[in-house]
């Protein structure tokens, strides 16, 4: 299967940000100057919602990687507000690259909605959360990509039965995805970009690819094999403390990718004629006619 579409590249700024809106504008800048990328995408989350209180109060599964005493208290210090939210797509916008986001639960989509954006993102985490489905298939007008990380062929059935019970499904972009922080390449699994072209894809927008693994091979196989949008996870230091950064692309990674990304895109045709015109030339000068032919 060869991709006839041009790649949209997300650059998925997420969280590694550090909760400062200082790095999160240099990012955003980079995103789209440097890399030239489609459009920079964060995280929004309602954490007393998304979180149970035992959560909240829970310490961080990794400490080395905490910014609160609690894991609640470390997923606020990486929170940005709507007002901040408003100040990152104007910041997009002056860039010239696009705003996206993550939503986690429902009164983050509603935030989110409100600053109408190209497209909301459902994570893996969230994609059974049918609440904040119907809210976005009801009252949003954009596009509702959906990570299916984590989530059985039986669970992604009902997620596309239910968007298309709610008028949607021509909405939804689909991501390949395995969710893990990175995942070694023979998790990645890319030729489920195939399944979820062959079981869904007459009814979808578009499929895509989101990528947690090393270096940038794998996204253009992603591409080749049908995803037309290519999200990675993106910081300015792999080595900045945080779960994400590992499996995160530094900035001349995110330029090589979109790079070779265009690249692919315009190699993947066919010769529009027997002969082009590039070949002319050369085809007189080498070419050895045999036999028959020769006459």
């Amino acid at each position: 299967m060869t991709n006839p579409t041009t790649p949209k590249i997300v650059a998925e700024i997420g969280c590694n940000h550090k909760g400062d809106m200082a790095v999160a504008h240099e990012m955003i800048g980079i995103a789209a100057t440097f890399a030239k990328c489609d459009y920079a995408k964060f995280q929004k989350r309602s954490n007393r919602e998304l979180l149970s209180a035992e959560e909240y109060a829970r310490p961080h599964p990794n400490p080395v990687n905490a910014y609160g005493e609690s894991y609640g208290e470390h997923r606020e210090f990486l929170e940005f507000d709507l007002q901040q939210h408003r100040q990152l797509k104007q910041w997009c916008e002056e860039f010239g690259v696009g705003y996206a986001c993550s939503a986690w639960e429902l009164t983050s989509a509603q935030e989110i909605a409100s600053l109408e954006p190209d497209y909301i993102k459902v994570p893996s985490a969230c994609n059974l959360d049918f609440a904040m489905l119907r809210w976005l298939a009801r009252e949003y007008a954009g596009g509702i990509h959906i990570s299916l990380g984590m989530t059985t062929p039986e669970e992604q059935a009902s997620i596309i039965q239910f968007m298309r019970e709610e008028n949607a499904v021509d909405r939804v972009v689909l991501y390949a995805c395995t969710s893990g922080y990175p995942v070694p390449f023979d998790q990645v699994c890319l030729l489920d970009i195939e399944d979820i072209a062959q079981r869904f894809g007459a009814e979808i927008a578009s499929l895509g690819f989101s990528g947690h693994h090393l270096g940038i091979a794998a996204d253009i196989a992603a591409y080749t094999l049908g995803a037309s949008w290519i999200e990675r996870h993106y910081t300015l230091d792999r080595t900045w403390k945080g779960t994400d950064h590992s499996a995160s692309l530094e900035p001349d990674g995110l330029r090589r990718l979109v790079r070779d990304l265009g690249a692919v895109s315009q190699a993947l045709t066919r010769k529009r004629q027997p002969i082009l015109e590039i070949e002319v030339e050369q085809r007189r000068k080498l070419k050895r006619m045999y036999g028959e032919q020769a006459v």
